[in-house]
């Protein structure tokens, strides 16, 4: 279990509802502080009934005990014991959950569970990928549940976690998960009958292909059924026929045995050693042998989400530059899953790719940010060409001077590895490097591949004659009609219903038949001989070989213009040839679409016409005028038909054209091998075939690319609309390059004056120097701030700064407009206070019971009170009894709303000396307007005649 930030209230969680007996051990991996001594332990302990212990030297995980690794360590695992190790020195970014997490992959295999809870950054995920290789299964905390979801996003993200929930109900889903897959469990979820395991295979193996359009039949069959089985694990499934029913009513779980399938353990520079022979023996004698002017081409079959080819690139890149040779490169990578090609084209990893790559390397050809992601440079990354490509069917990339195609042939049978290696010998180039992964091998082929280094699994091209290869086929050989009859089997019942619904179908429903998207009839409703007819030779229930004449031109286009428009299309009254004469027929093609499973087939319903004025008679009997009205409509009717039919084959006619021109393509590099006179003409075929797949893909790079930033222009365009902030861009001629939306309220723009000259546009500012200040800031590249003044009162702190580049060219400059409005107020308030403040006046402020709120340095002086004493006191203390009636009516008067003269009157000192004073009362109303306390500014009359 891994966890950063928010992880103890994660940890905490989870145990509080983790039974003491679950049989499993649990190791915690928390980033910790490495110069204090973690409390951890005691926390999670109170939280659990389990022993929690803190991790020591050689420990063997036991069931029901919690492990705590100790601060400054990495942790690893071997035969179930743990061991702890110094933490590198030489990585940028520490990475204990990942580290801890490939050791467990390699230890405990299948029998391992990741958990990644709380946390910031990326760590556990590559970690995770590893288990997953391995067939363990996978937890992550859910997003809103987590205090930082930075970690079990990344690896949400990756599309592999078996299980997103809350901590509190992860025990739970990890209890039966354990029991699921318990080892005295599993051996039953396979049939023992081998026929039937075979049977239950081929049909997942059709299901997948019907879902995802690949094929996995040439895949070792125990490599795919023990991920089979993991999925059952995952559902708690018993049977695989279940599984199989399952598989078919379960869009996403499709998708998701695709994933399982296809996923793939990879990382920068694997087996580390291996890269470095390569780049020692087997890329020096190419790049010494190419001229300048030349390419090297390289292609990565199965890359994954992209570490291997980077690596390909950087080893490269660095043996160009010890030769000094610097060549144009060209890396094809390809994989058959669309996603994992996306994460490669963007050229972004997670921070712990640092385990894997020297602190050189990293600062060489990546560049990091915002320290938890690093990403390619854009010398490396323009080296590399991705492009989604099934190995086993689809053309294969040649002239090639290496084939990197690592620990992929592990997975396919024998039948597709000897077809590979023929088609690796026919792109390489005499002399070119093929690098296997360390448990593959050429085979028998020592006649095509000459050993480079025998433990690495590095070949070199022999410049000998190679059969041309031959698009691999799909072997699976269960047919869709054989799932249909067993279906059709099983779910058979003799009841009496049944019986009685099977005679009404048979009388009161028009003959049919479904089909499937190649017009093979997979059953047939009632009799169909007047529409169908065997055809000559080898026999075949394809409806467009067996229609009779009349349907062979009508059934094609409605055929495809229901599976086309996806609804049902009638067509009425067609002639077809029956027992000498012309039987009118209707016929129905309905998709049948409601479910997945019956995706791709058709229901085609025939109705004979029974009205006799449809037929067509062969008589020279002259028709009357009523017949031969009807007799024209039937013939425009066929005229539409035909017209239509003509352009259905005019289509077909196409389609057929451009299969015949891929056909032909095939023949012709056959011939090449065969026919020696052709070779060079042969070879100029192949590399414009070559060019015209690189062009699509880069194109299909161009692409991605534009909607990349048109997605960075709308999160800009958003971005600016948000803040409130005046914004205007200028270029280097100060014409408006763009402005936001906030703009107008100190200078008239509209969205016509993008190009015009800033001075042409009228400001709502008091401020003429804006062009001259702009020009100062082109001129000198300094920043300049100005408080200026709108029209309405309204202050602003103007900054204008140089518009850069990312390539920091300089292109213009941005004008910032900060409403300063309240702080220039504040200012004023705040020089006002002070004058108050210093006035010789008793300035003081009261509420309407007399309460004193406010007492400046004079009332001190004039009274002799300190303000500490006078904001405890009611003025009434101070009013001498004869002035106290007078007092309560200029209250009084003022609470009402009424402003009062100035006036004399007496007050008491502190010392009991009665004053005559001058005093000035003002009302202070709230924002309604309602008086709320009053001030006073109070004189001493006979300080003021000493003055005189």
């Amino acid at each position: 279990m891994g966890a950063s930030a928010g992880g103890l209230d994660a940890f905490e969680r989870f145990f509080r509802n983790m039974p003491d007996n679950s049989g499993m051990g649990f190791v915690l991996v928390p980033h910790l502080d490495p110069s204090h001594t973690s409390m951890m332990p005691e926390l999670i302990q109170k939280s659990s009934k389990m022993e929690v212990v803190q991790i020591s030297e050689g420990i063997e995980v036991k069931p029901n005990t919690v492990y705590i690794v100790p601060p400054n360590s990495n942790l690893g695992i071997l035969n179930g014991t743990l061991q702890l190790l110094e933490p590198s020195t030489t990585s940028r970014f520490r990475m204990p959950i990942d580290y801890f997490f490939r050791c467990l992959a390699e230890d405990q295999g299948d029998k391992a569970v990741c958990i990644i809870l709380s946390g910031m950054g990326s760590d556990g995920t590559l970690g995770m990928r590893a288990i997953k290789g391995e067939l363990g299964m996978s937890m992550a905390q859910t997003i809103d549940s987590a205090k930082y979801c930075s970690m079990p996003s990344s690896a949400i993200k990756t599309g592999l976690v078996d299980y997103i929930l809350p901590p509190e109900k992860m025990p739970g889903q990890l209890i039966k998960y354990a029991q699921n897959r318990h080892p005295n469990r599993t051996t039953s979820k396979l049939p023992s009958d081998e026929r039937t395991a075979h049977d239950s295979l081929q049909k997942i193996l059709i299901l997948l292909r019907t879902k995802t359009g690949h094929d996995f039949s040439g895949y070792k069959p125990n490599t795919i059924l023990r991920r089979i089985e993991r999925r059952m694990n995952i559902h708690q499934i018993e049977k695989i026929q279940t599984y199989v029913r399952f598989l078919q009513e379960n869009t996403v779980e499709g998708e998701s045995l695709f994933k399982e399938l296809l996923i793939g353990v990879t990382s920068f520079f694997r087996d580390r050693e291996a890269f470095k022979v390569l780049g020692e023996k087997a890329l020096p004698p190419i790049l010494e042998d190419k001229p300048r002017d030349s390419i090297i081409r390289a292609w990565v079959p199965g890359c994954s989400s992209g570490e291997e080819a980077y690596s390909i690139a950087i080893l490269l890149r660095e043996c160009m530059e010890k030769l000094n040779n610097h060549t144009r490169v060209q890396i094809f990578a390809t994989d058959i899953d669309e996603n994992a090609i996306d994460t490669a084209r963007t050229g972004v990893y997670p921070a712990s790719i640092s385990i894997d790559i020297d602190e050189h390397r990293l600062r060489r050809f990546f560049i990091s940010e915002d320290g938890n992601i690093y990403r390619i440079k854009k010398d490396i990354r323009e080296m590399l060409i991705f492009a989604p490509q099934d190995i086993i069917k689809d053309p294969p990339f040649t002239k090639l001077d290496l084939i990197c195609c690592r620990n992929l042939l592990i997975y396919f049978e024998s039948e597709i590895q000897k077809k590979l290696l023929p088609l690796f010998h026919y792109s390489l180039n005499p002399g070119g490097i093929l690098f296997l992964g360390s448990s593959e091998t050429i085979g028998g082929f020592t006649h095509h591949f000459s050993p480079v280094d025998r433990k690495w699994k590095i070949y070199r091209h022999k410049n000998t004659i190679s059969s041309t290869p031959i698009f691999i086929e799909s072997p699976v050989k269960q047919p869709l009609e054989r799932i249909q009859r067993t279906e059709e089997q099983t779910f058979t019942d003799f009841n009496i219903k049944r019986f009685a619904e099977k005679l009404l179908l048979q009388h009161c429903v028009p003959p049919s038949v479904i089909i499937n998207e190649k017009g093979d009839i997979l059953y047939i409703h009632g009799r169909t001989g007047k529409y169908f007819e065997p055809a000559p030779g080898e026999a075949r229930l394809n409806i467009y070989e067996m229609a009779r004449e009349g349907l062979k031109q009508e059934l094609p286009l409605a055929i495809r213009k229901a599976g086309s428009q996806k609804t049902e299309v009638t067509r009425k009254g067609i002639q077809v040839d029956y027992n000498g004469g012309m039987q009118p027929v209707n016929i129905t093609v309905r998709p049948m679409d409601k479910s997945d499973y019956f995706s791709g087939l058709f229901l085609i319903v025939f109705e004979d016409v029974s009205d006799g004025s449809h037929k067509v008679h062969s008589g020279k009997k002259s028709p009357s005028k009523k017949k031969a009205d009807e007799r024209i409509e039937v013939l425009k009717a066929e005229l539409q038909q035909t017209r239509e039919n003509l352009q259905t084959t005019i289509e077909e006619m196409e389609t057929t054209n451009e299969e015949l021109n891929s056909t032909n393509e095939e023949l012709q590099s056959t011939n090449e091998e065969l026919q020696s006179t052709n070779e060079e003409l042969e070879t100029s075929k192949e590399e414009q075939q070559s060019l015209n797949e690189e062009l699509a893909t880069v194109n299909a790079e161009l692409q991605m690319k534009i909607e990349e930033l048109t997605l960075s222009n709308n999160d800009m365009k958003n971005l600016l609309d948000s803040i409130d902030l005046p914004t205007v861009f200028l270029d280097n001629d100060l014409c408006i390059k763009r402005f936001t939306s906030h703009a107008n309220k100190v200078i008239n723009l509209i969205p016509s004056d993008i190009g015009r000259y800033i001075s042409d546009i009228t400001t709502k500012l008091r401020y003429d120097h804006l062009v001259q200040d702009a020009k100062a800031v082109l001129g000198d590249l300094v920043f300049r701030e100005r408080e200026v003044e709108g029209n309405d009162g309204t202050w602003y702190l103007l900054r204008i700064l140089p518009y850069r580049t990312m390539e920091n060219v300089i292109e213009g400059v941005v004008a910032i407009f900060h409403d300063i409005t309240e702080h220039k107020k504040g200012k004023i308030a705040r020089r006002l206070a002070v004058v108050v403040q210093d006035s010789n006046d008793a300035i003081t402020i009261q509420d309407f019971d007399g309460n004193i709120k406010a007492w400046n340095r004079g009332a001190q002086e004039m009274y002799g009170y300190s303000e500490e004493e006078a904001l405890s006191m009611n003025i009434r203390e101070m009013i001498p009894e004869e002035e106290a009636e007078e007092a309560l009516k200029m209250v009084a008067a003022i609470q009402k709303g009424n402003n009062v003269k100035s006036f004399k009157t007496r007050r008491r000192a502190k010392d009991g000396t009665i004053l005559d004073v001058w005093v000035t009362v003002t009302k202070l109303v709230d924002d309604q307007g309602r008086p709320i306390e009053l001030a006073t500014t109070e004189r001493d009359l006979q300080w003021l005649s000493q003055e005189a």
